[in-house]
This record gives structure tokens, sequence and C-alpha cells, in this order.
């Protein structure tokens, strides 16, 4: 088992960035593939981005492509999610989960463990 906890979010302007965190206790956090969910008030939960065990592997959704930056430091037990040019379209909270596979997937159901979400809002 595997516990998440995200860091990071915060109030912004347009066109900021921010670097959110999710810091990983428990089983070796280098089983685990990881993505980055948020969800906007009213919204679904929409996957933002996913890396591999290894971090060798990335995705991201067409919306934040380009601008946010996945990552992970398995010594450190974290991965990042930098983002850049912030939008007031990115406010959302953002969640960090886990699934113990080698590689990330874009439906929430199947991860198996959740963060409990760091708030991030961009004004205009």
């Amino acid at each position: 088992q595997v516990q998440l906890v995200e860091s990071g979010g915060g109030l912004v302007q347009a066109g900021d960035s921010l670097r959110l965190s999710c810091a990983a206790s428990g089983r070796t956090f280098s089983s685990y593939a990881v993505g980055w969910f948020r969800r906007a008030p009213g919204k679904e939960r929409e996957f933002v981005a996913g890396v591999s065990r290894s971090g060798g592997s990335t995705y991201y959704a067409d919306s934040v492509k380009g601008r946010f930056t996945i990552s992970r430091d398995n010594a450190k037990n974290t991965v990042y999610l930098q983002m850049n040019s912030l939008k007031p379209g990115d406010t959302a909270v953002y969640y960090c989960a886990a699934r113990d596979r080698v590689l990330f997937v874009i439906t929430p159901d199947d991860y198996d463990y959740w963060g409990q979400g760091t708030q991030v809002t961009v004004s205009s």
C-alpha cells in the first residue's frame, strides 16, 4: 500500500507557474505508475499527465501539452507536475494517483491510490 500527499497548489495569475509535488510513503514508490488528474467545479475529473514507473514514458492531455511537465524522482519518492503559462481554465483541484503497473492510463478508475488533492486557482 502507498499513501500520497499533494502539495504546491495556490492562487496565481494567468501566465504564472506552479510546481505541484506528490510525495509517497509506504511501499516502494518505483513500483507504481503515477497520473495527475484534476477536477474543476461542476466538471468531471480529467486526466492531466502520466508517468511510467521508471519515468521514461510520459503522456499529456492535449489541453496541457507544451505547458505542463511531469517528472519523478524515485529516490525521493516524489512525482512533480511543473505547470507553466497557467490559464484560468486550469483552475481545479489537482490529484495524484498511483497504480501498481508499469504504465499509467488515463482512466481514473484504474488507479489504486489517491491523494487528498491540492487547489490551484488561476486568476485572469
